[in-house]
């Protein structure tokens, strides 16, 4: 076995992410096959690159060692294809590639997107970590990426990209199954869910992370089960659980939506795209978006809730 790129590039992620789960799927491969990559590496190179724990992986000094020499290896690659790939976009014909978290307004900013760009291919790419999207983005294999911050749960973003402020702060709701005692109020206390198993995704950043520090806030400590939203959501429709969801979740027969009485979780909504690089589409991407936004907030059922703030960069007025 021969050290490549690919190797230097798996080792980055382990080290970026403290995580061979996250590192797993930003890389788009799965943990065992990660897990396997990583022995081969060792054995080849004769030591630990990573101590494993509860905290996850960290670098042992060997590791820090080679990653001090593979992170400069890594970002020439990726400058190297970056150009190469804008080059042959450019003889291609234009393009938009989009990078977003779960939001129920994508298919209307799509749909807006293809009226108001004709002649450019758009596409689409899903995935649960916003801080994987961001990197995308900063590497030059997306355009923009709309990413979601949970409140007290910062994200990391890379140098070299404009972060323009969609909404400032986005409360979230809670879905329960209509037979909860709490569904038949207009907004639900926390205090009510106190005896519930909540249920929310550990692969969304700062998920997890933010929800335990509003629980821990209102003094509850309650049961917590840890699996995706589509399987969270048929167990809220059987009673099992109650979890977190966004203010445009459409209610169904067997799922009832309601805001948290204080709004104490939310989330900010952000649009990423990379500073002076042309014709990224970050500035028409935004505004279709926004008006997206608007438009599916005021078809909700949640009663229409206005961009709280458009901010063109992060920190911004």
């Amino acid at each position: 076995m021969d050290l490549e790129v690919r190797h230097l590039r798996a080792l980055c992620a382990i080290a970026d992410t403290g995580s061979l789960h996250k590192a797993a799927r930003s890389l788009g491969v799965s943990q065992p096959s990660l897990t396997t990559q990583l022995r081969r590496i060792e054995n080849l190179l004769g030591g630990l690159l990573f101590s494993r724990g509860r905290a996850g992986c960290r670098p042992t000094p060997l590791g820090r060692s080679v990653l001090t020499r593979a992170r400069p290896l890594v970002a020439e690659m990726r400058e190297l294809v970056t150009e190469t790939r804008s080059a042959a976009a450019r003889s291609a014909g234009p393009r938009l590639r989009i990078g977003s978290t779960a939001n129920r307004s994508i298919p209307l900013w799509l749909r807006r997107l293809r009226t108001r760009l004709p002649g450019t291919e758009t596409s689409l790419h899903m995935d649960v970590s916003a801080n994987a999207l961001l990197r995308l983005v900063a590497a030059g294999e997306l355009d923009v990426a709309f990413v979601h911050e949970v409140e007290g749960c910062p994200l990391r973003v890379p140098e070299g990209l404009d972060v323009r402020v969609l909404v400032e702060r986005e409360p979230q709701y809670v879905s329960l199954s209509p037979t909860h005692p709490a569904a038949a109020n207009q907004a639900v206390d926390l205090a009510d869910l106190a005896g519930d198993l909540w249920m929310v995704d550990p692969t969304v950043d700062g998920e997890w992370d933010g929800l335990r520090r509003v629980l821990q806030a209102a003094g509850i400590n309650p049961r917590m089960l840890h699996g995706d939203y589509l399987t969270a959501f048929q167990l809220v429709a059987t009673g099992e659980v109650v979890t977190p969801c966004q203010p445009t979740s459409r209610p169904r027969h067997d799922v009832v939506v309601r805001p948290l009485v204080g709004d104490p979780l939310a989330v900010r909504l952000l649009v990423a795209g990379r500073t002076g690089a042309a014709d990224t589409g970050l500035e028409v991407a935004y505004e279709e978006l926004a008006a997206a936004y608007e438009e599916e907030n005021q078809s909700s059922p949640s009663g229409g809730s206005p961009l709280l703030e458009r901010s063109r960069e992060l920190g911004g007025d």
